[in-house]
């Protein structure tokens, strides 16, 4: 049997393409389905906002090169000098504006998780505590369609870091790594248990289904992920957001998974965030003590790098819920288009 050709097209695993947002997007969605160099000139990258949906998206297709690519585009497209070359761009404009957004980030590890290890006084602005006592199924939908973005490759973007370290590091990294993926069970998996709440909230678990109705505020989230794991240069900073995700699941995973329950959501998703309150306690002690602290013992010049990746990520969640929390105080959908509605046999 004869192998297929390494550069055969993408397979439909791959989602499909959205609409671009703006020139930037436009370029990069134009060049994927045209398979050309992206055309864009010096003139549209100074003009670009770092946190707007031109860019975000723009880099968000980007970055999904590296993951499972879309539909229809060539897997060999992964690699190309003109989409790196742009995407490396787009890359110094975002990590520019989080420096800029943080010109008194921590610098060390104590600095920067030691407020995270106490339950907020003032619960305003945190989503989760919103959907815990006040939260409708309508919201608990448009949560899980934008957090999808993430949760249906959850892991994914860390895993990059495992050749990057050394000892203690990489044998915890992997230990919790392995757990994140159902240690060795598929059904266990962290993505699979999320595409099933999505199931159970009458939503579609396609990977990137929902990418079109994601604002740039979830967007940055996932490429920040997705920006530390891919170069090496940042290993620091993606310890610093694995640790950060991992301290600040527990309490904001109990919250929501008492708000699947107050709405009736259903069983399966209850179970993700019930899942995540459990693992994620133990995950949240590894993580500190021996992938965060076994790489400031091994290369203790990374400690400011793991502390700004924390830093960067307290920043872009706080943009995020303030966007969200906005949009449904004022009785609008926090997508950029809203959800079809619930069909009835799936209400509670």
């Amino acid at each position: 049997m004869t192998p297929p050709h390494p550069s055969a097209p993408g397979t439909a695993a791959g989602p499909r393409l959205v609409a671009a947002r703006g020139d930037l997007s436009s370029a990069v969605e134009r060049a994927l389905r045209t398979d050309r160099p992206p055309a864009y000139t010096e003139a549209s990258i100074r003009r670009a906002a770092p946190w707007g949906e031109d860019l975000q998206l723009a880099l968000y297709l980007l970055y999904e090169l590296h993951y499972r690519g879309f539909e229809g585009v060539d897997d060999d497209r992964e690699w190309d000098p003109d989409l790196l070359r742009l995407r490396r761009e787009l890359e110094t404009l975002f990590l520019h504006a989080l420096h800029v957004a943080l010109p008194d980030a921590p610098r060390s590890a104590e600095e920067a998780f030691g407020p995270l290890l106490v339950e907020r006084v003032n619960p305003a602005g945190s989503v989760s505590h919103h959907l815990e006592t006040e939260g409708e199924l309508w919201q608990l939908r448009e949560y899980a369609a934008l957090r999808s973005l993430y949760h249906l490759k959850e892991a994914d973007p860390h895993a990059w870091v495992v050749p990057r370290l050394t000892g203690r590091a990489k044998a915890a990294m992997v230990a919790v790594e392995y757990d994140e993926f159902g240690a060795g069970r598929p059904e266990r998996m962290h993505a699979r248990l999320f595409a099933d709440l999505m199931t159970g909230l009458d939503l579609d678990p396609a990977y990137g289904h929902y990418l079109d109705h994601c604002p740039a505020p979830l967007l940055a989230t996932v490429n920040l992920m997705s920006l530390f794991g891919l170069h090496r240069a940042l290993r620091g900073a993606l310890v610093g957001h694995f640790a950060c995700v991992e301290v600040t699941s527990p309490p904001g995973s109990r919250r929501l998974a008492k708000a699947m329950r107050r709405c009736g959501a259903g069983p399966a998703a209850e179970r993700f965030y019930a899942e995540h309150v459990e693992a994620d306690a133990v995950h949240e002690q590894v993580v500190r003590r021996e992938v965060m602290g076994g790489l400031i013992a091994d290369e203790p010049a990374l400690e400011p790098d793991i502390a700004f990746g924390c830093a960067a990520t307290v920043l872009l969640e706080d943009r995020l819920g303030a966007h969200v929390l906005e949009a449904w105080a004022s009785g609008r959908s926090a997508l950029r288009a809203p959800l079809p509605p619930a069909s009835p046999s799936s209400e509670p």
